[in-house]
């Protein structure tokens, strides 16, 4: 019985230093390249387009197998290459992160296998950053129609006209813009939630009363266009 349990152990002992010298991780000869690229979100794009550029001086990380924490990282190159050597075969991934414009991190990721001796490429691996990352915007145009003294005195974009936006069920805004030139306002680095967009008009006693409309902001990267502000101004 002694010989049958010290075989037993031999062989539970062989498979475990077999299943250890076969787990994922550095001491191979497989190599794990690829490339990062930085998509750049400026805020000031009125139509939020974005820029993409090499991932230069990127923190480039990998995970050996199903492990919890990366095993290894590093920076990339000035042409947002990486390369990770001397990997046994295996399952790897491998992740950068993006940056929301509120400073959370967001990691993205691909997956390969490896053989020993060999090398794979990894899928370009696309990361945002910028301050309209993870916004949207809100955009309309106002008209105005012109009065003095109870008569018109014509009609046109409401430049500089100020309007505001609020979240729906506070008492105050959180921002105001002018209108521009050609009548339109803009409000950028929105989270999605719903707001209420507002502005004032007159009556020919030259009362204001605010004028309101309600946009929800869904997703993010779009831009959504409220329906035209008409007011009336006395001059």
């Amino acid at each position: 019985m002694k010989k049958i349990i010290h075989f037993t152990f031999c062989i539970t002992a062989l498979l475990a230093l077999f299943s250890s010298c076969n787990k994922e991780g550095e001491g191979g000869t497989a190599t794990i390249q690829g490339k990062i690229m930085t998509v750049v979100h400026d805020n000031d794009n009125y139509n939020l387009a974005t820029d993409t550029i090499v991932g230069a001086k990127t923190d480039v990380f990998i995970v050996y197998g199903d492990e919890v924490l990366y095993g290894d990282d590093m920076e990339t190159g000035p042409d947002g290459s990486y390369c990770f050597r001397y990997l046994k075969k295996g399952t790897y991934t491998i992740f950068a992160y993006s940056t929301l414009a509120t400073g959370e991190k967001i990691a993205v990721s691909e997956t390969v296998t490896v053989k020993n001796g060999e090398t794979v490429t990894v899928p370009t691996i696309y990361t945002h950053e910028g301050k309209a990352y993870g916004t949207s915007m809100v955009r309309g145009q106002v008209w105005a129609s012109y009065y003095h003294n109870g008569s018109s005195r014509g009609s046109g974009w409401a430049y500089e006209q100020r309007v505001y936006i609020r979240r729906v069920g506070e008492p105050y805004h959180f921002d105001d813009v002018r209108v521009g030139a050609d009548g339109y306002y803009y409000f950028q680095q929105l989270l999605p939630g719903t707001y209420e967009v507002y502005t004032f008009t007159e009556d020919l006693n030259e009362v204001p009363s605010p004028v309101f409309q309600t946009v929800s902001v869904t997703e993010a990267g779009q831009v959504y266009d409220l329906e035209l502000f008409s007011i009336v101004v006395n001059v």
